[in-house]
């Protein structure tokens, strides 16, 4: 008796689902990616990208010993 209620309840509270969408999600994902895409020949860089990059040039020009170890490591 107490499980017929339980049953009972969760098919009045939730809605029943659907076998095909509403529409196509495809479209909409495109239109998301060519939003968020980076620029073809700008540089869109991220604060802590940049900071490693001059982090890495200011290391070599300090240590150029430290060049090949930088390259091994790429």
């Amino acid at each position: 008796m107490n499980v017929d209620r339980m049953k009972k309840l969760l098919q009045q509270a939730v809605p029943p689902v659907k076998d095909e969408l509403e529409r196509d999600l495809w479209p909409a994902m495109l239109r998301r990616m060519d939003r968020t895409a980076a620029p073809a020949f700008g540089f869109n860089w991220a604060w802590f990208d940049a900071a490693l990059a001059i982090g890495v040039a200011t290391l070599a020009a300090f240590f150029p010993v430290s060049i090949p170890l930088l390259l091994y490591y790429l």
